[in-house]
């Protein structure tokens, strides 16, 4: 039987698998209470910008609510057409990114932003622009690189040079690709779109760390790397040792 930490719903039988959910099924805990079965509290309108294959898309169409993927390419879109008919489930997807969300106004309840924020050109604006298409009392999560770690990583591979620039990066510099975020400026940046930051998480703290032999070969490896990826993951103390920060807001009611 693989290892299935309750709660995660993301452990499968695969190595690859097991990784990806070592490394964030703290999100995935983080969510799952604002997309329980839609039979309790009724079908949310959720979009996923940037959501590729639907990984997290379908899972939440499982649970009976309305799901539309906003990604730039067509093969991710056709991969995720594919994957929702395998699991029995309908989720749109529609070509675009981050400019084209303006365009809906405020008609979704549920905004997932995972590895988008760090390719707008303007990151305060597009957080601005995701904040606009949320209905009052609607959710943002977001998940960003973030800094701190990635100078670690790099000063750790010998590319110290590449730390020293990490090091005084400026992710609102115009023209600035691949930004990596600290928590400091992205909850100030919320708050100036008017959302309102709530629960914020260090991801995947200690996941990049441990070697994929040892979750692929050792038993309970995958569960007991989850489980204190969870226990740290609201402790301050830990975001500047995070790969990842995840962070809900919410737009006031």
């Amino acid at each position: 039987m693989p290892e299935t930490p309750a709660g995660s719903g993301l452990v499968g039988d695969r190595p690859s698998e097991r990784r990806h959910a070592a490394r964030l099924g703290a999100v995935w805990s983080a969510l799952e209470p604002l997309v329980a079965p839609a039979s309790a509290g009724g079908a949310l309108d959720v979009l996923d910008i940037g959501g590729g294959t639907g990984g997290l898309a379908v899972r939440i169409a499982e649970a009976g609510h309305r799901v539309t993927v906003v990604d730039p390419s067509p093969d991710a879109l056709a991969a995720l057409d594919r994957r929702a008919r395998e699991s029995g489930v309908t989720v749109a997807g529609e070509q675009g990114d981050l400019s084209s969300l303006p365009e809906r106004g405020a008609s979704v309840d549920l905004l997932l932003c995972h590895g988008v924020l760090e390719l707008a050109d303007d990151p305060a604006a597009a957080l601005a622009g995701l904040a606009s298409v949320l209905r009052p009392g609607g959710t943002l999560s977001l998940l960003v690189a973030q800094r701190h770690a990635a100078v670690i990583a790099r000063a750790m591979a010998g590319h110290f040079q590449q730390a020293r620039a990490l090091l005084d990066e400026d992710a609102a510099a115009p023209g600035s690709r691949g930004r990596r975020f600290v928590a400091e400026e992205l909850l100030a940046w919320l708050q100036d779109a008017g959302l309102t930051p709530g629960l914020v998480q260090a991801i995947r703290v200690f996941a990049d760390l441990v070697p994929g032999s040892l979750l692929d070969l050792e038993p309970g490896a995958t569960a007991a790397l989850l489980e204190l990826e969870r226990a740290v993951a609201e402790r301050p103390e830990f975001r500047p040792l995070a790969a990842r920060l995840h962070v809900l807001a919410v737009r006031p009611a």
